[in-house]
């Protein structure tokens, strides 16, 4: 998207701002993603919008600050059902992070501010505030030490910067995210990064002593609402639409990318709209200007019933680079069918998901990505029937433990799926999936168990199991989304797994405690078991220490 396109289009959406309360989204991956999912689950208290990620910080407070800021009430409840003590914490330390929206609390306030200015809220670091105007800072600092087995480098990430957020009388939200970083990853993410030229996340990267890497993380947005029942966002940041660990349909795996979003809600549907400029596939050869391709998704979700929650979901690749086009816009879900126009070459994606919060204890979701479906149905007959679909289950306060939160997740993508025989129309950003990160020809299995025994303590443990078909020489078998549909071995019978097939338990174990608001020393062990059957086993373990700051924690859950 050309700057000149950008202002024209600023400037026109800032002169129809109304008079209405407008606000910025939460960083994602942060604590509080999981609380809000249990109050979800426990309480059905108005959390409708977490199928669309980030969240709006003033969606969530006025989910939350209800009768009392201590915690939700419920007329006639089981007592063994009320607000556990964690949760009680949680929603407080939430609010508190939050003071622009939250109601005035004297526990908010600190007791000793550092030099009078630091910190007199216990959990921002630094606030302006004033009757039309309110501005938060705080720092952002992770440092992470690994020891890998039979690794003789050193293995790090080291990031710092800054987060600054807030609100012009309340009617524009803006929030600027900076980082910059050094890391040098397990040996398996970095024969990643090397085959796809890419770091997970990251955009434009440097190399660092050899084998690591350097790269800036810049995210900023402005937002403001037009009117009661539809609000907009211009910014530069990642998107996540699903109920589940992963994302078939968008997730926040790849680097950043220039949007605008729209918002509307009207009775019980929420229907948003992302228009967003990506970089197609390409060789990273220095500094230049790489070109551009453009993407819309469309999504409508439809709260049933205050348990349940139905969504469709549309996604085009728009097969035109370097130009803004116009049919970006177009806000209408498409069929999942391929256009052809003037020599144009489009590519549709359409899903429908689905979460039910039942007994007050689980919930269950599911998504289906479908990318083309051949007349023959649902069968593996052909390879052109490519599609992937997950389901999933979380059960909170497992056996009556409370503060103990089970998650399981089965994923399963056909050959095929998001790839495309063109670097524009393929499902990708910036050499990276822009869903689930294995790409395609995978079947994946996750358990989580998270637990909150005190208030400073977080427990995790962790175990994801796929195995996946990969690609024979220069046989295409489906799983490299970047790759076309050429060279393939047949057009029949192709199933999950075809190829070289590789098998993969990831096993994890986490344990954080927050010494302040928001600063974590974290402790990890993992082990990586991966065999294919051509080259064999790489199996690897690894440890890890480190001081985080408000920021989410790096993982590489591939």
């Amino acid at each position: 998207m050309h700057l000149k396109n950008i202002l024209v289009l600023f400037i026109v959406v800032l002169l129809s701002i109304q008079g209405k309360a407008q606000s910025a989204y939460l960083l994602p991956g942060m604590k509080e993603e999981w609380m809000l999912n249990r109050m979800e689950i426990k309480y059905r208290y108005g959390l409708r919008f977490t199928s669309i990620r980030p969240y709006k910080r003033s969606d969530v407070v006025n989910a939350l600050d209800g009768s009392d800021t201590s915690g939700i009430v419920i007329m006639d409840m089981p007592q063994k059902m009320l607000p556990s003590r964690i949760d009680r914490y949680n929603i407080n330390s939430f609010l508190m992070a939050n003071s622009e929206w939250s109601a005035p609390d004297s526990s908010f306030k600190s007791k000793r501010p550092i030099l009078k200015h630091f910190y007199k809220n216990k959990a921002n670091a630094f606030e302006i505030e004033n009757e039309d105007f309110h501005l938060i800072f705080n720092p952002i600092i992770q440092y992470q030490q690994y020891k890998e087995k039979n690794n003789d480098e050193n293995v790090f990430l080291n990031s710092r910067g800054l987060q600054v957020r807030g609100l012009i009388e309340k009617k524009i939200g803006f929030s600027f995210y900076f980082t910059e970083n050094q890391e040098r990853m397990p040996k398996y993410a970095t024969a990643w990064a090397t085959r796809f030229k890419a770091v997970p996340g990251a955009g434009f990267i440097k190399q660092f002593k050899n084998t690591g890497y350097d790269y800036f993380d810049t995210r900023a947005s402005v937002s403001w609402k037009v009117a009661n029942f539809l609000d907009m966002q211009l910014g530069y940041d990642r998107n996540f639409i699903g109920n589940g660990y992963r994302s078939l349909f968008l997730s926040d795996f790849s680097n950043n990318y220039m949007f605008l979003k729209l918002n509307t809600h009207f009775s019980r549907f929420h229907y948003q709209n992302i228009f967003a400029e990506l970089f197609p596939s390409h060789q990273l050869t220095g500094d230049r200007i790489y070109p551009r391709k453009y993407y819309r998704a469309n999504y409508l979700n439809f709260s049933a019933t205050n348990w349940l929650n139905l969504g469709l979901f549309e996604g085009t690749m728009l097969g035109r680079n370097n130009r803004l086009p116009l049919a970006l816009f177009n806000p209408v879900i498409y069929l999942p069918i391929e256009s052809n126009k003037n020599g144009i070459r489009d590519r549709h994606y359409v899903g429908f998901d689905i979460k039910a919060n039942l007994l007050r204890r689980f919930q269950v979701y599911g998504q289906l990505m479908v990318d083309r479906f051949n007349k023959d149905g649902w069968s593996d007959k052909t390879w052109d029937n490519r599609f992937g679909y997950q389901a999933g289950l979380k059960y909170i306060d497992v056996f009556g433990v409370r503060n103990v939160d089970l998650q399981v997740e089965v994923n399963r993508v056909r050959p095929y799926t998001y790839a495309a025989n063109d670097t524009l129309t393929n499902y990708t950003h910036y050499n990276q999936p822009l869903a689930h990160p294995l790409g395609a020809n995978f079947s994946e299995g996750i358990v989580i168990l998270r637990a909150h025994p005190f208030k400073k303590l977080y427990l995790q443990g962790k175990m994801i199991y796929y195995y996946q078909g990969l690609d024979l020489g220069t046989l295409n078998l489906g799983s490299n989304v970047f790759g076309g549909f050429n060279n393939r071995l047949s057009d029949v019978r192709v199933r999950i797994g075809d190829g070289d097939r590789a098998t993969c338990m990831i096993a994890s174990f986490l344990v954080s405690y927050e010494l302040k608001e928001n600063l974590f020393i974290d402790a990890s062990f993992t082990k990586r078991d991966y065999e294919t059957l051509i080259t064999g086993v790489n199996n690897t373990t690894f440890m890890s220490i480190g001081l985080r700051w408000n920021m989410a924690r790096r993982e590489f859950d591939f």
